[in-house]
C-alpha cells in the first residue's frame, strides 16, 4: 500500500491533477511544491528547502517529484513514484492549453502570481513553455535512472492513468478500508 508518492513527468503531464487523485483515493496528505517553492512575483520562498523536510519527515503524503532542492528530499523517503511518461506532443499540447487558459482567466496560481504573457516566451528564457520544451528529455532520463531505488510505476498516456487508478490503486483503497 503506498504511503509516500511522488508524481513525476514533464510539465504539462498532469502531476499535480494525478496527486490530487492519487491523495483522494488513498486518504493522503497532499502538497502542492510550487505552492512551497514559489513566494510574490515568482521569487523562491527562503523557507522551501526546511518546508520539503518537513514533508519527508511525515508518514503519508503524495507530491511532484521536482525542483532540484526537493528531490534528493523526498526520493529516500517515497515508497513509489508514479510516472506520467505522456509523449511530447501530449505533454507540450496540454501545457500550451493549460497556459492559454490560466493567462485568459488571469487565475491566480501561487502567492498571487500568474502566468507570463503569452508572447514573453519568445524573450524569457524561463517561460514556462519553454521551461516543457527544454526539460522533456532531461525529465525522462532522470526517472528513467530510478530504476532499482525505488517502485516505479510507468504510466503511458491518459488511458493507462485512468486503468491504473481504476485498478491497481483502486485495490489498494479497497485493502486499507478493511
Amino acid at each position: 500500500m503506498p504511503r509516500r508518492v511522488l508524481v513525476a513527468g514533464n510539465a504539462g503531464a498532469g502531476k499535480s491533477t494525478l496527486c490530487l487523485r492519487i491523495a483522494n483515493r488513498c486518504r493522503l496528505r497532499r502538497v502542492e511544491l510550487d505552492s512551497l517553492y514559489w513566494g510574490p512575483r515568482w521569487t523562491p520562498r527562503p523557507e522551501f528547502a526546511a518546508e520539503v523536510e518537513a514533508l519527508a519527515r511525515e508518514d503519508h503524503w503524495v507530491t511532484e517529484y521536482q525542483y532540484t532542492d526537493a528531490r534528493p528530499l523526498l526520493l529516500p523517503r517515497a515508497d513509489t513514484v508514479v510516472w506520467l511518461d505522456h509523449r511530447f506532443m501530449t505533454v507540450m499540447a496540454r501545457l500550451v492549453s493549460r497556459t492559454v487558459r490560466r493567462r485568459a482567466n488571469r487565475a491566480e496560481l501561487w502567492n498571487g502570481n500568474q502566468e507570463s504573457p503569452l508572447w514573453s516566451v519568445f524573450t524569457d528564457s524561463g517561460h514556462i513553455l519553454r521551461w516543457g520544451w527544454k526539460s522533456y528529455r532531461r525529465n525522462r532520463a532522470r526517472v528513467l535512472a530510478l530504476t532499482g531505488e525505488v517502485v516505479v510505476v510507468r504510466l503511458r498516456g491518459q488511458a493507462q492513468v485512468e486503468r491504473w487508478l481504476a485498478g491497481p490503486l483502486a485495490a489498494v483503497r479497497e485493502e486499507r478500508a478493511r
